[in-house]
């Protein structure tokens, strides 16, 4: 199966790396796609550049699964909004879309026109414990600031049809019984309108792509059979 890679907040599309030569292994076709303002570094990009890099990844493949890793959950969301027919699920991991006219990801101070990676205090815990700090090194000498124009662009939704688009929620820092709890209480209306939303869990932290890539790969290999 195609299955379409979009990193989260900082990261390029080699964050992808690990996961994707797996994916492969088990005879899938990953394609990891290069957002604009972060494997170019534009700090002029807008949310809907990225955006358009995701619809046109979608159109060049073969009904493919859409997975966006963190903030990019919301990437995955739009694509559903924007070619309902033509995917095959859209996979969350470790994130969840906003609603309709929220902001993309401004989650901290941009500064000089972008937001740069914050340094691992905001993620003590159980985000990140289970990085080395070769690991920690790794991510935070190949982060990318990301430019205002994505982190506060608005998030437009208007196709109700996303709503039947198998989605998938992949917990690594909380429990599927967390996500459950959020979607049932209403703290997530996109996902709690979705008539084809599951979970599963993986044992790891925010980053799963670079500490658990084998059991990632496994993970997305079974949303796709």
């Amino acid at each position: 199966m195609d299955i379409i890679l979009m990193p989260g907040l900082w990261l390029k599309s080699t964050a992808w790396d690990e996961v994707a030569a797996e994916l492969r292994k088990l005879g899938h076709n990953p394609i990891q796609v290069k957002l604009p303002g972060t494997d170019d570094e534009s700090t002029t990009v807008t949310l809907e550049d990225q955006i358009e890099a995701a619809v046109e990844a979608v159109d060049g493949a073969d009904r493919p699964m859409v997975v966006g890793h963190s903030a990019a959950s919301a990437l995955a969301w739009v694509v559903a909004d924007r070619r309902p027919e033509k995917i095959h699920s859209a996979v969350m991991v470790g994130g969840f879309p906003p609603s309709n006219g929220s902001e993309y990801a401004s989650f901290f101070e941009i500064a000089d026109g972008v937001m740069p990676f914050p340094g691992w205090e905001p993620f003590a815990g159980p985000d990140s414990d289970d990085l080395d700090e070769a690991a920690r090194e790794r991510i935070a000498a190949e982060s990318v600031p990301v430019p205002g124009g994505v982190a506060e662009g608005i998030v437009n939704l208007t196709e109700e049809r996303r709503y039947e688009v198998p989605v998938v929620m992949v917990c690594p820092e909380y429990s599927v019984e967390d996500a459950k709890g959020w979607v049932e209480e209403g703290e997530i209306p996109e996902l709690a309108k979705a008539t084809g939303l599951s979970y599963v869990d993986i044992d790891s932290g925010h980053w799963p792509m670079f500490s658990k890539p084998a059991e990632l790969a496994a993970v997305l290999d079974g949303i796709a059979r």
